[in-house]
């Protein structure tokens, strides 16, 4: 094994529909969302756990060698494959490499078609026992039990007499189909198969355990696969049986069509072009006719406000043009009442309009797709183009209107929002009926994000509103209602609780997106250099802004225990890495963009998260830290924003101005203003 690699680090394999598999590199499963074939029904939600995992041992010369191991409560580990992995490899997909006592070597793949509901997986024999006869073929049996349970992927599964374990065979194919209601699952095989159904019991989920849930499982086992891996590769490739997702294969030559199914995949995955591109990929998906950005795996689907902030650095800096369209493009047919929504539930289609920043971070999305199309000397059709900015506009004059949760322009040109027991802004922890940081009156990142959404339409929309007006009055009171001149530092919230004069001093890393991470800074000079002094002194990490101040009583330094505990810590210290793209452009905007400047932006503050890569969420970025050290990754290890931003930092804000895509997502209001007309 890699020795920069942890048994516990994990690995995604995302079908582009909102499903996945997923694992660790030690192949113990250890949260309830591990699984080989994890479908969605409704493509990206509608997300149904059909096989868990496999068993799988081989026995050559009367003796017996497990691949796998499991762990069973207490803290027990059966079987010992664990001894025999050799390597592992995450790229293109995981590849573990096993190395028998008798000197026999077995590798072990697996992928993920894109765009179907399925896992392909295959076994070959690299090297021959040592004592094994010149010139002969002596067998080498490998057989495999998969593991069942056909369950919402959040939910556990227990030993039940409902489970249906018949199987209904024909040539290569076997089907299963546990519980009505759910799809079920095809497995095409070159191997022999028995039917021996077995329940496995008391499977122990070591990472849900540590977060205060449920952790206990029991899964099915209909029978087994057997093959001879001396006498060829062994093939095995599960999909949901019954989706329009599902994967079809001829009759025979599983072996063939792997190899053909294989080439595909590899030569899609080969045209990204870094690795970190292919992890990008992973959180496009579709939904309906359309495309949307998953939030994170494994429990996210959805957000507005992630899909936003992700598809600046996940799709405009690495250049996927067409696919930023066809998700602004499916926002847009949402709007209500000035607002998108901000979350799509994994069952049903009522989406949930619960957040005040969602919109406006849409509306930056759109400026810096049509700025990207300008550079390039590209245009939308007529049509699309005035498709987003009748949604841009619809977006500001319902929140000039005002509309739910007492979102509305206030009389200084700034944005109110908020009440009692919402949750509105992007810090929106809620437990039970405790909001940890509601947040109520004018929050500081939400005026940046109104007065830069009020800049943009100025810009694309210059006779159709009064943007200019507005954002001029803004822009007069902003710096006079937030600045606070002891601390040299922006309040978090100003009119707390919609309490005029009432300001919420609380040291968060909010104040930044008024100095960098948007088009239009709010301020400059040595009012902008103080709050990066500060936020840099205060709140940075190698991995990202801390989301308060150590100095504060409500601060935590650990995102740990269980879900009351965790939550409070939620941004009450933890660390955010998305944010690391904001703070690194306001820093250069004081320091001066610079080629010196950008070197040491680059080891500082890019090279740590690029190191991260092969931490936690292999080739990925964590959704969240511990803000001491040593900065332990949580919460998702798979997060859609913190890939986005380390790809608009790496491609965007450190590249050389004359890049043309760090013109396209700077360009000047007058590119901007011939560009519209």
């Amino acid at each position: 094994m890699n020795a920069t690699l942890n048994w516990d680090d994990e690995w995604l394999e995302a079908d582009g529909l909102g499903g996945f598999a997923s694992g660790t590199v030690s192949g113990r499963r250890t949260r309830r969302y591990h699984a080989l074939l994890l479908a969605a029904i409704t493509p990206p939600t509608g997300r149904v756990v059909l096989v868990n995992g496999i068993e799988a041992s081989i026995e050559a010369a009367g003796r017996s060698y497990p691949l796998s191991s499991q762990l069973y409560a207490p803290n027990v580990v059966h079987p010992d494959g664990d001894l025999r992995r050799e390597s592992f490899d995450s790229e293109p997909w995981p590849k573990w490499v096993f190395r028998l006592e008798n000197g026999a070597r077995v590798e072990h793949e697996l992928f993920v078609p894109h765009g179907h509901a399925a896992v392909a997986m295959r076994w070959r024999l690299m090297e021959s026992a040592n004592d094994a006869a010149p010139g002969t073929a002596e067998p080498v049996w490998l057989t495999v039990r998969p593991l069942l349970s056909g369950r919402d992927y959040h939910s556990l599964h227990h030993e039940n007499p409902a489970f249906r374990f018949d199987a209904a065979s024909a040539d290569s194919r076997i089907a299963w189909r546990p519980y009505e209601g759910v799809p079920g699952i095809l497995v095409l095989a070159n191997a022999d198969y028995r039917h021996a159904p077995l329940w496995y019991r008391n499977f122990q989920y070591q990472r849900e355990a540590e977060r205060g849930l449920d952790a206990a499982e029991d899964l099915a086992s209909p029978g087994e696969f057997r093959w001879n891996l001396a006498e060829g590769d062994a093939v095995w490739i599960a999909t949901a049986e019954g989706l329009t997702t599902s994967l079809t294969a001829p009759e025979a030559d599983m072996v063939g069509f792997y190899r053909s199914l294989r080439a595909g995949e590899q030569q899609r995955r080969t045209a990204f072009s870094s690795p970190l591109d292919r992890a990008a990929d992973a959180y496009v998906v579709r939904r309906g006719t359309g495309r949307t950005i998953v939030a994170g795996y494994p429990w996210f689907t959805d957000w507005g406000r992630d899909a936003f902030i992700a598809m600046r650095g996940l799709c405009i800096a690495t250049g996927r043009l067409n696919v930023a369209r066809e998700i602004l493009l499916a926002w847009s047919d949402v709007v209500s009442e000035g607002m998108l929504p901000n979350r799509f539930p994994d069952h049903g289609d009522s989406p949930e309009f619960n957040s005040v920043d969602a919109s406006l971070w849409y509306i930056v999305a759109v400026h810096e797709f049509l700025s990207a199309l300008t550079s390039r000397d590209e245009r939308l059709k007529q049509q699309e183009q005035q498709k987003l900015l009748s949604a841009v506009r619809s977006i500001l004059d319902g929140y000039i209107r005002g509309t739910r949760y007492r979102i509305r322009v206030d009389d200084d040109g700034l944005l109110a929002a908020g009440e009692p027991g919402l949750q509105l802004t992007w810090m929106d922890v809620k437990i039970g009926d405790w909001v940890v940081t509601p947040r109520i009156g004018k929050p500081v990142e939400l005026q940046a994000l109104w007065l830069n959404a009020l800049w943009i339409a100025r810009q694309w929309m210059p006779d159709e509103g009064p943007w200019a007006s507005l954002l001029e009055r803004g822009r007069e009171t902003f710096t006079p209602r937030f600045w606070d001149e002891d601390r040299g530092c922006l309040l978090d919230v100003v009119d707390e609780n919609h309490e005029p004069g009432r300001g919420d001093p609380a040291l968060r890393p909010n104040q930044i997106l008024a100095v960098g991470g948007l088009p239009m800074p709010l301020l400059d000079g040595e009012q902008a250099r103080r709050v990066v002094d500060i936020v840099e002194q205060k709140l940075w990490t190698p991995l990202g802004l801390r989301s308060l101040s150590p100095d504060s009583p409500a601060y935590r330094p650990r995102y740990e225990g269980g879900v009351w505990d965790r939550d409070g810590a939620y941004h009450q210290g933890t660390v955010w890495p998305w944010l690391t793209g904001p703070f690194v452009e306001a820093w250069l905007r004081v320091h001066g963009n610079t080629p010196a400047t950008r070197q040491t932006a680059r080891k500082r503050f890019l090279q740590p998260l690029l190191d991260h890569l092969h931490d936690a969420g292999l080739g990925h970025v964590s959704e969240i830290m511990d803000a001491q050290p040593p900065y332990t990754p949580r919460g998702c290890p798979f997060q859609a924003w913190s890939v986005g931003e380390l790809l608009r930092l790496d491609r965007v804000i450190l590249a050389d101005p004359d890049d043309s895509i760090s013109q396209a997502v700077a360009a000047t209001a007058p590119e901007l203003e011939a560009a519209a007309s």
